[in-house]
């Protein structure tokens, strides 16, 4: 998930009630506040054993809690903080655990934890400098107090795996015998960190902290949440987008067994309460509910669709990328190629449906729930709940799938409402598998026309991007916008930046025609990357093709001003075998891209048989994040964008009929198998110098590699996704 980054310097005074609002207005796009971490040692109360700083906490035992900030749902961010912070703390990482702190606690200590939101590939990122920092000043403080201890200078002591010693005499003392004395010092304000080449745990291929709970049934999901007393709860929100609630006739289920109470939620969605979920569900589909469809209950993909068509020829645009005067050398063109391409609504389909468990007094507000960003969840929960922010808290658990629908909050207000209807009672509320479905944050949908000039040489001197589609910013975060243009929409295709347009063309215009049926969209796994790597990458295609030329070498002439585009391009293509032959029957197809801050490319292989199937054989990934923490939990990131790009790309698509979305599970709503999983073969190439994403970048160029792999096997160009509506046998 990706987004615009808001950066704001708040008092303290200021922040507990309107930033977290705007937290949750957010929806998850990333509230980036300025802030400064705050080392000092906290006030010890009756905490027992006492932190070292606000990063870390050594009990007796010599284990080692790191605190982490970022949410865990897959990606391995909770894993990678922790090498990070374990690496400057110089502790056994055989004895690190790791904790959540809650919004609320960063609340009442302003901040010290810096910013919750997990998306956009930010979660390392954003936070490497201060979480390594937090690690480097628990280590200063423990050796000085070692140092204290034996009356002897700090420089004198050397500490390797959580062992201080005293270098002249051999003394030896362990973290967890000096913690207690070194949360009573004064945290250092110069806080040098390791030069990335003298790593010895971070850059490390280490096993995954979460993965033995994972495997062995400890680890609880918000799905799997029991407190004792607890009621569960289904809901069905209105099907058509922007409908209500006319009618419900609740005397026909409160009978029905366990049925404890029907709940109105705001003006367009019904609950059951009972005692357990099944029961609330079968309830929930036997009430008679009536609606009122209001304005959207015509809505179709073909209306959606011609809007967008409309934009492509649009007189006003937004600009976000200019060089020369593309209309004017377009004119002028010896040649001129054209093509129009499309990709449909999304869905995030994560595997644990929306969830949270909710209990509400007049006096306070709990929430338990999976979330991408902890503190939009503590504003969400305070408003729903009528109370000041600090009488609420959130207690984040692991994420069952996320993809940039969690960083929304629109189950939280749903369940703290039920709860107030059960004063002091926890109420789960779990979303049904069709709610999720119907109810998403989706993919926003857009068009593309391509055109591009040649001159007489057939040289590429003129290209022009028009997209027509949705805006997030302008679904999720109004206030954004920059008077009226979405940066987010040019995400891939902008002059610098953590996205940045890959080729040097003399003229280029690339422009957004804003057009927003009413469908909600919100921030989904590479968001605008990956259609705008899709209508970059395959029309580069075009253009080689069209001009004769091999699609690497143009690229190659084309990038020679981007050279780390190109290196991870032409390691890609290397390791391929770009330019040798293929097993008899294959054919390749490459693409490259720039997304959240780290280069990617990929070559993938595939061949199609005489009926027309496709069978996806291999792809190669080249990736250069800057620094590379976790190397096989990169190449695991990798491998799994890929399976969710190649899902968006063979099959994943959401139609609109009559208001509402037409697909409501998974037999209308397919992903990549297992067995049409293709091989990956991940090159990690980090060059220094920059932190980049890895979770997201690389789904960009998994559709554009294949679609013009699918091109060199049959001839026939994709520009409309899904491809399953591409018959593929060679004409």
């Amino acid at each position: 998930m990706g987004a615009h980054d808001i950066k704001t310097d708040p008092t303290p005074a200021e922040l507990p009630r309107r930033q977290f609002m705007v937290g949750s207005l957010l929806a998850g796009g990333g509230l980036a506040i300025g802030f400064q971490i705050p080392f000092a040692a906290q006030a010890q109360t009756a905490q027992v054993p006492p932190e070292v700083n606000a990063w870390v906490v050594v009990k007796p035992d010599e284990t080692v809690v790191i605190r982490i900030a970022r949410s865990e749902m897959g990606q391995g961010t909770l894993t990678g903080l922790a090498q990070l912070v374990a690496e400057e703390l110089e502790c056994d990482w055989g004895r690190v655990t790791t904790e959540y702190p809650t919004p609320g606690q960063n609340v009442a200590r302003k901040r010290v934890w810096g910013n919750m939101s997990t998306g956009g590939s930010r979660g390392i990122r954003e936070s490497q400098d201060y979480v390594r920092k937090g690690g480097a000043a628990a280590r200063i403080m423990l050796v000085q107090a070692a140092a204290d201890t034996w009356k002897v200078p700090a420089s004198e002591c050397s500490v390797d795996r959580g062992i201080i010693t005293h270098t002249p005499t051999g003394r030896r003392l362990s973290y967890g015998q000096v913690a207690a004395a070194a949360a009573q010092l004064t945290p250092p304000t110069d806080i040098p960190l390791k030069d990335p080449k003298t790593w010895k745990l971070a850059g490390q291929p280490l096993s995954r902290l979460d993965t033995v709970d994972k495997l062995n049934g400890r680890q609880v999901y918000g799905a799997d949440l029991k407190l004792p007393g607890m009621l569960n709860a289904a809901i069905k929100d209105c099907p058509i987008f922007g409908g209500t609630v006319k009618a419900v006739d609740e005397g026909k289920v409160l009978g029905m067994p366990g049925v404890k109470r029907v709940v109105r939620v705001g003006d367009s969605a019904v609950a059951v309460v009972a005692e357990t979920w099944w029961q609330a569900k079968v309830a929930l589909d036997a009430l008679p509910i009536t609606w009122n469809e209001g304005p959207n209950a015509k809505l179709s993909s073909a209306s959606v669709a011609a809007m967008l068509k409309e934009g492509l020829d649009a007189s006003e645009a937004f600009v976000g990328n200019e060089a020369g005067n593309a209309k004017a050398a377009l004119s002028r063109s010896a040649r001129r190629i054209e093509a129009v391409y499309s990709m449909p609504h999304q869905n995030h389909a994560t595997m644990e449906p929306m969830n949270a468990t909710a209990r509400w007094t007049p006096q306070r507000c709990e929430v338990w729930t999976p979330t991408q960003n902890g503190e939009a969840s503590l504003a969400a929960t305070a408003a729903a709940a009528g109370l000041p922010v600090e009488q609420c808290e959130v207690y984040k658990l692991h994420l069952g799938g996320g993809f940039g629908r969690r960083g929304a909050q629109d189950w939280i207000p749903q369940a703290v409402a039920i709860a107030k209807a059960m004063p002091g009672v926890p109420v789960k509320l779990l979303w049904s598998r069709e709610e999720d479905m119907l109810h998403g944050r989706f993919h926003p949908v857009t068009q593309a026309k391509m055109t591009a000039g040649l001159d007489a040489a057939g040289n590429l001197e003129a290209l022009h991007i028009r997209i027509s589609g949705q805006s997030i910013l302008a679904g999720v975060a109004p206030q954004n916008l920059q008077n009226g243009r979405d940066p987010v929409a040019f995400q891939g295709l902008t002059p610098s930046g953590d996205g940045a347009f890959g080729y040097t063309i003399p003229n280029l215009l690339v422009d957004h025609a804003m057009r927003n049926p009413a469908v909600p969209v919100g921030f989904w796994r590479g968001v605008n990357h990956n259609q705008n790597a899709i209508y970059l990458e395959c029309f580069m295609d075009e253009i080689a093709h069209a001009t004769g030329q091999d699609p690497l070498a143009l690229r190659r002439k084309l990038m020679a001003n981007h050279p780390k585009h190109l290196a991870v391009l032409n390691a890609a293509a290397e390791r391929a075998g770009w330019g040798t032959p293929a097993p008899q029957g294959v054919y390749r197809g490459l693409a490259q891209h720039m997304g959240f801050g780290s280069y990617t490319a990929a070559v993938a292989e595939v061949w199609v048989n005489p009926e027309g199937e496709l069978t996806i054989r291999r792809i190669v990934a080249a990736t250069d994040p800057g620094h590379a923490v976790n190397p096989q939990q990169i190449a695991a990131q990798v491998e799994g964008s890929f399976a969710y790009g190649l899902s968006a790309c063979l099959y994943g698509e959401c139609t609109v009929k009559d208001g509402r979305m037409e697909q409501d599970n998974f037999h209308t709503y397919e992903i990549l198998r297992m067995a049409a999983m293709p091989q990956v073969e991940t090159i990690v190439m980090p060059s220094g110098g920059f932190w980049g994403g890895v979770g997201e970048p690389t789904i960009a160029v998994a559709a554009p590699a294949v679609l013009n792999a699918v091109f060199a096997a049959t001839g026939k160009r994709v520009r409309n996704l899904p491809l399953k509506h591409t018959d593929l046998k060679r004409a």
